[in-house]
């Protein structure tokens, strides 16, 4: 738009993210490949308001984003809400890495009991380095913003990111 002398604010562009993300992702899910059947399940922390929110996410072999939950706690129930929403959109994994976490494996053994699903869990630390490195490119969005100061609109503002990777 500067090319075209047209000078715009970041601040609106803030407000275009918020206002087209959700119709962008919509049209980005209906035309994503479909994710491969191992994922790789992790969490890190963004600050929002202030305070550490949680952002639950898992990437395939190729390092395709499969989806994204930010949530105020990491516990069983964050993990627990998050699994079903990727199932939804990508299909049941025949594996999941993860972590040592607990949440993470009691979330996925109490979704595998309640669905009948047979879905594997594979503890390694070095195996979850796909997403580790992921979380990367978050954190450099979240760098220069110095966290958000609204729950929706880091949400939104993840969910712009996760669905151009």
């Amino acid at each position: 738009m500067e090319e075209h002398g047209v000078e715009v604010d970041h601040a609106t562009l803030n407000r275009w993210v918020l206002k087209f993300v959700p119709l962008l992702d919509q049209a980005f899910r209906a035309r994503k490949r479909p994710a491969g059947s191992s994922w790789r399940m992790d969490e890190t922390y963004v600050r929002v308001k202030g305070a550490w929110k949680y952002l639950y996410r898992a990437v395939d072999t190729a390092g395709t984003t499969v989806d994204f939950l930010l949530s105020a706690k990491r516990d069983r129930k964050a993990a627990l809400r998050f699994l079903p929403k990727a199932i939804k959109w990508n299909g049941t994994p025949e594996t999941i890495t993860i972590d040592k976490s607990g949440a993470n494996t009691a979330a996925i053994e109490s979704h595998n009991a309640e669905t009948e699903a047979d879905i594997a869990i594979r503890q390694s630390k070095y195996l979850t380095n796909i997403v580790e490195q992921d979380h990367r490119a978050i954190k450099r969005l979240v760098r220069p913003m110095l966290g958000f100061r609204s729950f929706r609109s880091a949400a939104l503002t993840l969910a712009a990111s996760s669905s151009c990777t």
